[in-house]
């Protein structure tokens, strides 16, 4: 028995912390079938009414396509600044590169309290006050550091000899920009841009100081939880989570794909 365990400790570990961390999945997708109308929290019984009906709380869908509008917005202009961001840091040797640096990690590491209530005062002191559009600035500006970062990793892992090749066939910089550059970070781009629409969309914090009258789902999520979360945010959360897995393998697939035709 001892032996059994020695040899598998490491499947039991691995195992006990994927469970971990997919249990609040696993709750999530079991209680938008529960049969209850509010207070989502013991099970009553199995029904798909939820699923057949996502938008019947008040408010609930208004807050998934604000969510989705900061979101995508946040998400392709963060990823577009960023990914030029990278390339100058990742390329090119220029008087302040470690400043800028520095400065571009200080979004990552300050506290998100802080960032919030900083950008709450920033954007009335310039009479902007709340609303949607201060809260795409706020997004745009804290992603913008995780598709630096995603995108610059990227950057320094090229073979520059891939390169110097395409140049010595004649390409000009653009076309070795086109042909060979962008397609090889494009992995990386598509990471950063995933992971920034994923932190839009999750981000509760610095959402809730800026966006004054206006909710997004995880702020309709915590507005809920007050008097108890229906089963409809289970489902949202629920097929929020499937398109990721899908999107996931739809990558996955798409990658293999490449290297089987190279």
């Amino acid at each position: 028995m001892s032996r059994w365990f020695s040899r598998n400790l490491i499947r039991i570990y691995t195992g006990a912390a994927l469970l971990f961390i997919l249990l609040p999945i696993f709750y999530t997708i079991a209680f938008s079938f529960n049969d209850t109308e509010k207070r989502n929290i013991s099970w009553q019984g199995f029904t798909i009414r939820a699923w057949l009906n996502p938008c019947e709380p008040i408010g609930i869908c208004e807050a998934l396509g604000n969510s989705f509008k900061v979101g995508i917005t946040a998400t392709v202009v963060a990823t577009i600044l960023g990914t030029m961001i990278a390339f100058a840091l990742g390329r090119y040797d220029f008087k302040g590169r470690g400043t800028t640096n520095l400065l571009i990690f200080l979004p990552m590491a300050t506290p998100e309290v802080v960032l919030g209530a900083s950008l709450l005062s920033m954007f009335i002191n310039v009479g902007l006050g709340t609303g949607l559009i201060p809260v795409i600035i706020s997004h745009i500006m804290f992603c913008i550091s995780f598709v630096v970062v995603t995108v610059k990793a990227r950057i320094a892992s090229l073979d520059p000899k891939l390169e110097e090749a395409a140049r010595d066939l004649y390409a000009n910089e653009w076309e070795t920009f086109r042909r060979i550059t962008l397609p090889l970070v494009a992995p990386g781009i598509a990471a950063a841009a995933l992971l920034a629409f994923a932190l839009s969309f999750d981000d509760f914090i610095i959402t809730n100081f800026n966006s004054g009258t206006v909710d997004t789902f995880p702020e309709y999520v915590w507005t809920a939880a007050l008097r108890g979360v229906p089963p409809q945010a289970n489902v949202i959360g629920t097929m929020m989570f499937i398109i990721a897995l899908v999107l996931v393998f739809a990558g996955q697939i798409f990658t293999k794909k490449r290297e089987a035709k190279k």
